[in-house]
């Protein structure tokens, strides 16, 4: 089974999540305070499920500290890299930037420090947003895509709630229903439990 560690940080309680994997761990999003928490681990790869601020606070520091790689979505890249972004959009805000040392793209059977994974990806939440289905784990590293009982927020800039539900039930529906989602923030659950009481996902 999968082995992972789990860290909420940050003003909107972002979770990011350490995975074990077979050559190194990987570390699924970097909110503010994951570089002090996992100062003890060994960070061989950062990846990022997209690019918002809550979810990158702490990226650049991760690669600094760990001389690790930076993985994200080319539609993540300026949201990461260009400290004045969010600025731009009209958020009060400042990112250290970080450069990506490579780019993912939707795919199966992608080896990711020799996880299996299937990338998904699903925009809506904002352009650049993936999933990262682990099948031999039956789990989904979920971003801000599918939470308990909710789905990710589409009034920021580039969201887009229609693209973001079909992506949902064509994409992360059919996954077999014990697949365990863990999300960007709040609890975990399961796709089961989605598909049966979500009310954003009622047809």
């Amino acid at each position: 089974m999968l082995k992972f560690k789990t860290f909420t940080g940050g003003p909107y309680e972002t979770n990011c999540f350490l995975v074990e994997a077979p050559r190194g761990n990987i570390l699924f999003d970097a909110p503010e305070g994951a570089e002090e928490h996992f100062r003890g681990e060994k960070i061989d790869l950062l990846v990022l499920t997209h690019g918002h601020w809550d979810h990158t606070a702490d990226a650049a520091a991760v690669q600094r500290r760990h001389g690790c790689r930076v993985l994200c979505h080319l539609d993540a890249v300026p949201m990461v890299s260009e400290q004045d972004f969010f600025e731009r959009q009209g958020f009060p805000l400042q990112v250290e930037p970080v450069v990506p040392d490579g780019l993912l793209a939707e795919g199966r059977g992608q080896d990711l420090l020799g996880l299996p994974t299937d990338v998904l990806d699903l925009p809506g939440h904002c352009p650049g947003s993936l999933c990262f289905y682990l099948p031999d784990q039956s789990s989904l590293i979920g971003g801000d895509v599918l939470f308990r009982g909710g789905i990710g927020r589409w009034d920021l800039p580039g969201g887009n709630g229609e693209i973001l539900l079909q992506g949902i039930r064509e994409k992360i529906l059919p996954l077999p229903g014990e697949t365990m989602v863990l999300p960007g923030h709040g609890p975990a659950t399961t796709v089961a439990e989605e598909k049966a009481g979500n009310p954003f996902l009622r047809v």
